[in-house]
């Protein structure tokens, strides 16, 4: 368990590392073009995706998302306290990789954001962001596992240019994006609806697709995502 929670908290670290230095890096030159800015940002997000799952799948199951961690203990894949475990280790693992980016570009480790995400349009994003996530990943591990990183990797990337959000999808990512007053931020007041719309849209495709795949709780292990989490 304890190298299961350190991968998880690595990859998360890297994850948000990612994403919160290439939103700093595209923002700085792409000279006040906000499309520019947003397909830097893009498509770092989306290649680390795939290379973390890769690394870390065989060891936790590369979650590094407490929304997908919840689903499959909706599923019965990984039980409730080890759940738990993982979800505190992808938000410390956010954090933390805030930070490490904040430090490459020598900014505040922790800052606050300002930037206004909230209303219907930013949760419903959030909710077909979230759901679209769940659905990649239980379809994947159903018909191609030998797919899933590369599909992850690119749900995210259409996610980041269909949903008004850009698609944060995970709960970790969301807290730890509210302390970064850099491109990729969110007010910290209004992490709480995206968290919600996140984790509604998580359960919902949960259920959705174990009907739709003629799946039992405990039918289907996860190599991928999730082997031995039990």
């Amino acid at each position: 368990m304890l190298r299961r929670l350190f991968a998880e908290w690595l990859g998360t670290l890297f994850l948000l590392a990612v994403i919160v230095g290439s939103g700093i890096m595209a923002d700085r030159l792409s000279d006040g073009n906000t499309a520019i800015a947003l397909l830097g940002n893009t498509l770092p997000t989306g290649a680390i995706l795939v290379v973390l799952i890769l690394v870390f799948g065989p060891v936790s199951g590369a979650h590094f998302n407490p929304a997908v961690t919840f689903a499959f203990a909706i599923r019965g894949q990984i039980g409730v306290v080890a759940s738990l475990w993982y979800g505190a280790a992808q938000i410390v693992g956010g954090l933390c990789g805030v930070a490490v980016a904040h430090l490459m570009f020598g900014i505040a480790l922790l800052d606050p954001s300002d930037t206004a995400r909230t209303g219907l349009g930013q949760w419903a994003g959030e909710f077909v962001a979230t759901f679209g996530l769940v659905m990649t990943i239980l379809g994947c591990l159903k018909a191609r596992r030998e797919a899933l990183a590369c599909a992850v990797g690119l749900f995210i990337m259409a996610g980041y240019w269909f949903t008004p959000s850009t698609s944060f999808a995970n709960p970790a990512v969301t807290i730890a994006r509210g302390l970064t007053n850099t491109f990729s931020g969110i007010d910290p007041a209004h992490i709480a609806g995206f968290i919600a719309a996140q984790i509604a849209a998580a359960v919902l495709a949960t259920l959705v697709f174990g009907w739709l795949l003629n799946e039992g709780p405990r039918n289907a292990g996860m190599q991928a995502v999730g082997e031995g989490t039990r």
